[in-house]
């Protein structure tokens, strides 16, 4: 979740400036992101507390990263990011949590996740826009992978890479935490969105 003021900030001017770059109304952007209208008002107002699912059907309605729905105003050459610094967008129920690190600039930007997976701890994700790739690298335990509907096993010293458009979940499995990492690799933005 968007916890702090400043973050929600940020969020909010984001949303509003790549809604109207894409010329779109709150009630469109609301069908067509299955977010509701009240929603999007209060999130344009920087208020409430915007889930990662939400932000994720955003970011991917108005074809832009979902870091960019959270960047600040400043950009610098070189960014350091420390653990402080990254707030959880998702608390699972067992205590695991997914913390969007950075992402790279550019037309086609990629963005850099940092999740902890307890054993049985799932998240199933909503698919992306066409064209967006992931990649898990598990660095420490054992997760599951369901990829359409089909399992994969990887382990600690594996990655996997697949089609983020295709109804996807993330599970702890095994008896130890699970740690990976995360990219999200986007399509080129349309013109006038970076």
């Amino acid at each position: 979740m968007v916890e702090t003021t400043a973050a929600l900030r940020s969020v909010a001017f984001n949303v509003r400036a790549a809604r109207l770059r894409a010329g779109l109304s709150l009630e469109e952007l609301g069908r067509r992101a299955e977010v509701s209208k009240g929603a999007l008002v209060g999130l344009e107002k920087a208020e409430g507390n915007p889930n990662l699912a939400t932000l994720v059907r955003l970011a991917d309605t108005l074809g832009i990263s979902v870091s960019a729905l959270m960047r600040g105003s400043t950009e610098n050459h070189v960014r350091v990011v420390t653990a402080d610094q990254v707030a959880p967008l998702w608390t699972g129920e067992e205590g695991g949590r997914a913390r969007l690190v950075v992402t790279t600039p550019g037309a086609a930007p990629t963005e850099i996740w940092h999740w902890q997976l307890e054993p049985g701890e799932e998240y199933p994700s909503h698919p992306h826009q066409s064209g967006v790739v992931e990649t898990v690298n598990v660095t420490c335990g054992r997760m599951t992978l369901v990829v359409d509907g089909t399992d994969y096993t990887v382990e600690a010293g594996q990655t996997a890479t697949f089609g983020g458009d295709a109804p996807h979940t993330y599970r702890g499995a095994g008896t130890e935490t699970c740690h990976l990492i995360m990219t999200v690799h986007l399509p080129p933005a349309p013109a006038g969105t970076t």
